[in-house]
């Protein structure tokens, strides 16, 4: 195996991500079997406990592991469906480390942070890397240079590179400001950057120079000198329309060849750039129409910000979904506690989404974004959290059951048609909040004649991740089940299915037992989907989800 190592300078959220999974659709374009996996430096285990304020969103593995987004960038940039062995952190290792020294696994030496973490780093990547029967292994190490929280990794990176020096590079992020005051772009942050990973013993191969702007030559030449590089090593990065044309910017500069060079390879395919990927990017840029699609959720501010990243997926999906129908969605991100409070005029709007959420906060706002959406025929989707609050709704509004509620918002509701799944009680007793929901991929039934099913039908593809993703529950495979991966804890309460299904609900999707309610919908409406899975992680650019695809369709109809 080869190993790339990708670090970031400067300031967080350059795009190392993006950078890493460009480098892995690259590298697979040039006939090599690559796979990411992403380092964080947080003490947690995973990311299943961090708010969506503080990290972004919570992307799931089709094995259940609650990891950090840019797992979700690498899906969709490589069309893998990714393990847990892709996602490390500082309390992972750590925890290994000392339950091993416990065991007396170091058979009584004293246990120190090198050589036995950075040696359980080491394993952990050599383990990915085996789990994904990968050639190339792309390593993005979390936060930025400098910061003593990932000084291990690091290492880590280092001591691999000693040890086997033709089979390891080291790609640096990198960020050049623009002061509008000057006029120019200013080197000197980036320089001092590459000048901090030198002081760790580590020599980059690339500068991937991040700007608002493509670098000019003398920046390219002022990188070059101070950063201990030749020129051609040095690769522009500007901000683009979106983050799906930068692999084919960095190919224009021979990134991938460079990259195989240090590596020692040489490629197997002349083709830089997959076909369907130059497709897509190409449709994505000349949309035939447009439509306003509203966001309700409660995962936006941030101190004076209000950001999107607790709904990165959602977002994609829906980009992936207008691309195929060349369709330009323009969101528009409404905080479920200004609907709740009356300031939103929703009627406006060709669709409503609401996403994943969690706890009591601005959760009438979200059924009265539902309820806006069933009485004025507004194309609605649902997402985990959302077909819940459709649920509650409806079940209020059509069926009759007056402070009808989930016991997470409200214990005492005298009808819970939202509850705790039953195996749950025990975990939440015992304060077991991390890793015991329902994660990861499970099988559903799709009933015969629902929308759900046409739209699986009509907009399906046969090595789509949705009939292609591993269930936990082997069964046999049959047109009638797809594979969705899930994240919750609350479910729809059996109790209350057959008044909510004689008020008119449809039940379009169940658990093969037909424990569990995994999909609703409504008739007679242009598009009202709940579902409790979500549909969102499995959506890609070569992919896209069929239920984003029959949720486009319904907001060009409503614009029409």
């Amino acid at each position: 195996m080869r190993y790339i190592f990708v670090s970031g300078g400067v300031v967080s959220g350059l795009g190392k991500g993006i950078t890493a999974a460009s480098t892995g659709l690259i590298l697979s374009s040039l006939g090599f079997k690559t796979t990411n996996l992403k380092i964080d430096m947080y003490l947690n285990v995973d990311a299943g406990t961090i708010r969506p304020q503080e990290h972004g969103e919570v992307f799931v593995t089709q094995d259940g592991l609650e990891t950090d987004q840019d797992l979700g960038n690498y899906e969709r940039f490589t069309s893998q469906s990714l393990h847990r062995e892709n996602y490390l952190t500082t309390g992972q290792i750590y925890q290994t480390v000392i339950n091993r020294e416990r065991s007396f696994g170091y058979e009584g030496e004293d246990v120190e942070a090198v050589p036995h973490v950075t040696d359980e780093i080491i394993r952990r990547i050599k383990l990915a890397g085996k789990r994904n029967k990968a050639e190339i292994v792309i390593v993005e190490l979390g936060g930025t240079v400098g910061e003593y929280q990932n000084i291990l990794f690091f290492e880590a990176s280092r001591i691999l590179h000693l040890r086997e020096p033709r089979k390891v590079i080291h790609i640096h992020v990198t960020y050049l400001p623009f002061l509008k005051s000057l006029g120019e772009l200013k080197s000197k942050p980036a320089q001092q950057s590459s000048q901090a990973l030198n002081a760790l013993g580590i020599q980059p191969d690339f500068i991937v120079a991040r700007a608002e702007k493509d670098i000019d030559q003398k920046r390219r030449q002022k990188l070059a000198i101070f950063s201990n590089l030749d020129e051609s090593s040095i690769i522009s990065a500007p901000d683009l329309e979106s983050i799906y044309q930068v692999p084919a910017f960095l190919e224009n500069q021979n990134f991938g060849e460079k990259i195989l060079k240090k590596l020692h390879l040489h490629h197997r395919s002349k083709n830089r750039q997959p076909s369907d990927w130059t497709k897509f990017v190409n449709r994505l840029s000349t949309p035939k129409n447009e439509v306003a699609i509203a966001m309700v959720g409660k995962y936006f501010q941030t101190g004076d910000y209000k950001l999107s990243d607790s709904y990165v997926s959602v977002i994609e999906a829906i980009k992936q979904a207008g691309c195929s129908q060349k369709i330009k969605p323009n969101l528009y991100w409404i905080d479920s506690q200004d609907v709740e409070n009356g300031k939103v005029d929703l009627s406006k709007f060709n669709g409503i989404i609401v996403p994943q959420g969690w706890g009591s906060r601005g959760t009438e706002g979200k059924i009265k974004a539902a309820q806006f959406a069933r009485e004025n025929k507004i194309p609605y989707l649902g997402l985990c959290f959302g077909m819940q609050m459709a649920v509650i709704e409806y079940a209020r509004h059509k069926a009759g059951l007056k402070q009808a509620n989930s016991t997470e918002v409200d214990q005492k509701t005298p009808h819970p048609v939202i509850h705790v799944m039953p195996d749950q009680i025990k975990y939440l007793k015992a304060r077991q909040y991390g890793g015991t929901i329902r994660l990861g991929s499970w099988p559903c039934l799709l009933k015969k004649g629902s929308l759900l099913k046409k739209l699986y039908k009509k907009y399906g593809q046969a090595d789509a991740p949705y009939h292609t993703d591993k269930p936990k529950t082997p069964i046999q495979h049959s047109g009638n089940y797809i594979y969705e991966r899930h994240r919750h804890r609350y479910e729809l309460n059996n109790e209350y299915r057959q008044a909510l299904e004689k008020a008119g609900l449809i039940i379009s999707g169940t658990s093969p037992d037909n424990k569990l309610v995994e999909a609703i919908e409504l008739k007679n409406h242009p598009f009202f989907v709940g579902t409790q899975f979500h549909p969102e992680y499995i959506a890609r650019p070569k992919h896209p989800h069929p239920i984003f695809q029959g949720f486009i369709k319904a907001c060009q109809n409503r614009l029409k």
